[in-house]
């Protein structure tokens, strides 16, 4: 490994590999982020959402995907649903 991203940035913040969003005993959600410098893990730390702030990025989500297909691994919620008269909603 040469240290560095592949785009060449020295710190990184990204999902942290093999955790899982949780839940809090006052309700947040907690998704466990990784931190990187020149590739190297320095350290996880999770970020904390309140279940509206989690409501807010998943629709900022959403709306950013809106024109992308979905993966085949992708969650049932980005999977088109059939309508009745050939209808598609997302």
């Amino acid at each position: 490994m040469s240290g560095t991203t592949r785009d060449g940035r020295e710190w990184e913040i990204g999902p942290a590999t093999r955790k899982t969003v949780g839940r809090e005993q006052d309700g947040r959600l907690t998704v466990p982020l990784q931190i990187t410098h020149h590739g190297t893990l320095v350290a996880t730390a999770p970020l904390r959402l309140t279940v509206a702030d989690a409501e807010h990025l998943h629709a900022s989500l959403c709306r950013a995907l809106d024109k992308e297909p979905a993966p085949a691994d992708a969650p049932d919620c980005r999977k088109p649903i059939q309508y009745p008269g050939g209808r598609q909603r997302f």
